[in-house]
């Protein structure tokens, strides 16, 4: 049912080169506080984790563990610098910055474009009035207000992902659910969304999503190796399918940090990250604190320290089983982290307690 892109590799880059002993710029020191969480079991299902400071890896640590991918187990994996790793809905946000970046070049329609109209195979349903309301835009936050439920076990045919999977047109499936609201006005999580805009750039481009994201994302990064899990009908899963290591999520943070640009390029345009990075979606998304923007989750948190308490901003991507990257622009912070705790209720405990525990502690000590 599931079948993998063969292992892409891009060519030699120099590396993330690793900070000097007591140049991390941490005010205080996080190896004992991580050490003391990793002992008490609160880092359970850890697999890895790369911090990133001033652009350099100030922070990396590896565990072996048991691991799968899309729901097929891998056994146990003794992880390190170099190992591949579902990163499972962080896919969605490299899939904005894909669409930023062909917008760009003019190869993928405008935001407020129908979606309907990328897909003239589907005259029946662009008969509707209603589904011709839907536009790119509504896509890239989630708020198509289209029926979806991905929260049943991502194992389960009542997840609408795995319907989407299984259903012998993928698309025809997502873009005929019901329309339960005004376009714009609520936000329904979909991987359908990004299943639509995955193939409105491989349309765009006439290229697969893999070999897009190869060219003109990952290459240009230095990422030399990634993996695209395709479904049953040969289609790369734009909604969850990367595999990566957290060495390279980190390289997609820094190049946030950088505006958009490695080694002197730009690779996305500075312009698509400053939209995709503001609360599009101004709705509740069950987050408190949380906003969405263009399939990136933006918020704030609060820091105190000697100068007294202030909102820091972050952007943060997120994947089922502690899947996160998280980038806070003021620190010149990059956090990428792996773990095995795939449809656990309690996924999100270990990110958490690396977040808030042990890495913003250790920038924000008095």
């Amino acid at each position: 049912m599931v079948s993998t892109t063969p292992t892409i590799a891009y060519g030699k880059h120099t590396d993330l080169q690793i900070a000097a002993l007591g140049e991390t710029g941490f005010k205080s020191d996080p190896v004992k506080r991580f050490d003391d969480f990793e002992k008490s079991g609160r880092l359970a299902g850890l697999h890895g984790v790369v911090a990133l400071r001033g652009g350099r890896i100030v922070f990396e640590r590896y565990f072996d563990g048991n691991d799968m991918t899309w729901g097929r187990p891998l056994g146990n994996v003794r992880f390190g610098p170099d190992t591949l790793h579902d990163i499972r809905s962080v896919t969605k946000s490299i899939v904005g910055l894909l669409y930023g970046i062909a917008l760009e070049e003019g190869r993928v329609p405008a935001l407020d474009e129908p979606i309907i109209e990328q897909f003239p195979e589907y005259s029946d349903l662009a008969s509707d009035p209603q589904r011709r309301r839907l536009t790119i835009r509504h896509a890239l936050t989630m708020t198509l207000a289209m029926e979806w439920n991905e929260n049943a076990p991502y194992t389960d045919a009542a997840n609408s992902e795995i319907a989407m999977e299984q259903a012998q047109d993928r698309y025809r499936f997502i873009l005929d659910r019901p329309i339960l609201a005004e376009p714009g006005r609520g936000w329904i999580y979909s991987g359908g969304a990004v299943a639509l805009l995955g193939k409105i750039i491989e349309q765009g481009t006439d290229q697969s999503l893999p070999e897009f994201a190869s060219e003109k994302l990952f290459s240009p990064l230095g990422i030399d190796t990634i993996e695209w899990i395709r479904g049953q009908d040969g289609k790369a899963s734009a909604a969850s399918g990367l595999r990566m290591a957290p060495r390279s999520l980190a390289r997609i943070g820094q190049m946030i940090l950088d505006g958009g640009r490695s080694d002197g390029r730009s690779v996305v345009p500075k312009s698509w990250l400053d939209q995709s990075f503001q609360p599009a979606a101004m709705v509740d998304i069950g987050w408190p604190g949380m906003h969405y923007g263009y399939l990136w989750y933006v918020g704030e948190e609060a820091i105190t320290d000697r100068t007294g308490t202030y909102g820091e901003r972050f952007i943060a991507a997120i994947g089922n089983g502690g899947q996160r990257l998280f980038v806070f622009p003021r620190f010149d912070f990059v956090l990428a982290i792996a773990t095995g705790n795939y449809d656990s209720p309690d996924q999100w405990r270990a990110p958490a307690a690396l977040l808030y525990e042990v890495f913003l502690p250790s920038l924000t000590a008095t």
